[in-house]
């Protein structure tokens, strides 16, 4: 089932691309404006080694949670040597799958309902990341780059739960892994405004292929999870 997880996580950071704009598109926006210029060299490739330097920092903050949660679900496990335990964790993810799909597909946008989950923890970390601005340096952006990946996201927290369902923190922090490199296109774009990713994300056939692609999988995981039952 990893395998689903993995390319599941990978698709949902990809055809996200919308939400990622609309969540962290004018950060990045933002940011890009606030490069400091290089006093010699290439302009473009100053801006992308800034821009690479924000993305690795996000991507890590996602494979860090992933393999938190992952660690968190596995010693659980072990602790109350539960089957079931599992087993309806993968349910729980299956379910999630599909809702993802179908908002890829915009066919139920409920999932970003979710995002309100992490609005706690990110008011404190918003301070904190806004010290970091204006970026003066690659390890700056880093480091900027892993407190905005914990900006609440609808998107994140519904791959999240295959972490946790995965019971692995390795397993874990590969699916959050997939999905930040899935994710690194859309945010490069936004970064160096080039549209024509978002472009071709918004047709409707791509969207509804690419939803009903991860509504299988969810139906995949939920089948899997339901026969462990019997």
């Amino acid at each position: 089932m990893i395998e689903y997880n993995v390319t599941g996580a990978f698709l949902v950071g990809l055809m996200g691309a919308a939400h990622c704009f609309g969540m962290c598109g004018g950060l990045v926006g933002a940011f890009s404006a606030q490069i400091p210029h290089p006093k010699i060299g290439n302009q473009l490739a100053h801006q992308l080694k800034y821009l690479l330097s924000y993305n690795l920092g996000r991507i890590l903050s996602y494979t860090l949670a992933g393999g938190l949660v992952g660690a968190s679900s596995a010693g659980l496990g072990r602790l109350f040597e539960l089957d079931i335990y599992l087993i309806v964790l993968r349910m729980i993810a299956g379910l999630m799958m599909i809702a993802t799909g179908l908002y890829i597909a915009k066919i139920w946008v409920g999932i970003v309902q979710i995002e309100r989950v992490g609005q706690w923890l990110w008011q404190y970390l918003k301070p904190l990341a806004q010290r970091l601005v204006p970026i003066k340096n690659p390890s700056q952006a880093v480091m900027a780059g892993f407190i905005w990946g914990w900006l609440p996201c609808g998107l994140v927290y519904s791959t999240l739960t295959w972490s946790v369902a995965s019971g692995s923190a390795s397993q874990g922090a590969l699916i959050m892994l997939a999905f930040g490199l899935g994710t690194l296109p859309a945010l490069l774009s936004a970064g160096v405004a080039a549209k024509r990713l978002a472009a071709w994300v918004q047709k409707k056939t791509v969207r509804l292929l690419s939803g009903l692609l991860l509504i299988a999988f969810g139906g995949q995981t939920l089948y899997i999870a339901l026969a462990q039952l019997n």
